[in-house]
């Protein structure tokens, strides 16, 4: 139930989303001889909105304090037992319908575990990520991904696949109910750097000790940090992930899924009160 009211509440919030509906409410009321000056406002303040989101570097102010959470990882020479892979990066009904991979916008996910796969030949690869839309088909993601490394040359054998989460929660339950690490055993989490803060959170709120390896970053830092967007669909399609992680930390401490409210290296969490 959580996941189904989480995802229809969040099509409605979302930015653009609501943007657009805001627009086309002010048109409608305009066809109205007694709202039409309103209307006509309406629409107005939220097209001129709209421009503004969309042109304004408004979404990498909201996405610059998640990803810069964590510090890229720097290989400092001590063994990795494993590498965790969070789903989000591959479009599963499309691979199935074009019988290839069909990655998105997140494709670095899979880049950098390719990468580590080498790096790291002894440690173990796990592939979280199941059939997480409320209208789609259900097509799972993690066996696209784990067949997709199998094609490239990565051995089965050290591939674990976990297809039932939908969610980050479940992301990281179904993972530690599937490995059982043990205690001291180093396992790197990959997953964009935006998600990197609710996802360290959850894993650790289960139980599994994680070493943070964000990738996918969407700002560039420093004084780039202020440059506008060159397209209004760019920066609107930022700031809804910018606003939807931001919701998302919320929600999830407010319903005890997360050790903080926004989660930080080495054991500091900002609205945790218990001592770690």
């Amino acid at each position: 139930m959580f996941y189904y009211v989480s995802k229809i509440a969040w099509f409605f919030a979302t930015p653009s989303n609501l943007l657009i509906s805001l627009i086309l409410l002010g048109l409608v009321l305009a066809l109205f001889k007694r709202f039409r000056r309103f209307g006509i406002g309406l629409s107005l303040v939220f097209t001129l909105s709209t421009v503004a989101l969309g042109l304004l570097p408004i979404a990498s102010y909201i996405l610059l304090p998640l990803e810069e959470r964590f510090p890229p990882f720097r290989d400092d020479g001590k063994p990795v037992d494993g590498i965790i892979l969070l789903g989000g990066s591959v479009e599963a009904a499309d691979s199935a319908s074009r019988g290839m991979i069909v990655a998105n916008e997140s494709a670095e996910r899979v880049l950098e575990t390719i990468q580590l796969a080498h790096r790291y030949p002894g440690a173990r690869i796990l592939i979280s990520g199941g059939g997480g839309t409320v209208f789609g088909d259900g097509t799972a993601e993690a066996p696209v991904i784990a067949a997709y490394f199998k094609s490239i040359g990565i051995d089965p054998a050290r591939m674990l696949v976990e297809d039932r989460s939908r969610t980050t929660y479940e992301n990281a339950a179904y993972s530690f109910e599937l490995v059982k690490p043990r205690q001291g055993e180093r396992w790197l989490l990959v997953t964009s750097a935006w998600h990197m803060p609710r996802a360290v959170g959850v894993f650790e709120k289960v139980g599994f000790a994680v070493v943070a390896y964000p990738v996918d970053f969407r700002t560039s830092g420093g004084s780039g940090i202020n440059r506008p967007f060159a397209f209004i669909s760019e920066g609107l399609r930022r700031l809804d992930i910018g606003t939807k992680e931001w919701a998302g930390l919320i929600a999830y401490y407010l319903a005890g899924r997360t050790v903080g409210l926004l989660p930080y290296p080495h054991g500091s969490w900002i609205g945790d009160s218990a001592s770690r």
